[in-house]
């Protein structure tokens, strides 16, 4: 697990095109990397991008999505919000959140 510190700014997810997951979280949150089997084995064999973005103090794409919680999971269709899912505890929790962002 590496959450990415170069992150995309808030202009640039929204100009994503399609499906996209932004995962937001830290390498040393124990409950992210609890949560990491679970988000795995929920996305599945999908092809929806998946970027795992650091978030903390500072982070300006974290605040654009009003992030409180670790880890949060926000999907985006053509970089407008569908769904979220915070502090996933199963990978039927996500696989739900990617069915109804891909149908």
């Amino acid at each position: 697990m590496t959450y990415i510190t170069e992150q995309p700014s808030p202009d640039e997810v929204r100009a994503m095109a399609g499906p996209v997951v932004l995962e937001f979280g830290t390498d040393w949150c124990g409950i992210c990397r609890a949560a990491q089997a679970d988000i795995r084995e929920g996305l599945g064999d999908s092809s929806v991008q998946h970027l795992q973005v650091e978030d903390g103090p500072g982070r300006k794409l974290g605040r654009s999505f009003r992030v409180k919680l670790w880890p949060t999971l926000i999907f985006l269709q053509d970089g407008v919000e569908r769904c979220r899912v915070v502090r996933p505890t199963s990978p039927l929790q996500v696989a739900s959140a990617l069915a109804e962002l891909v149908g």
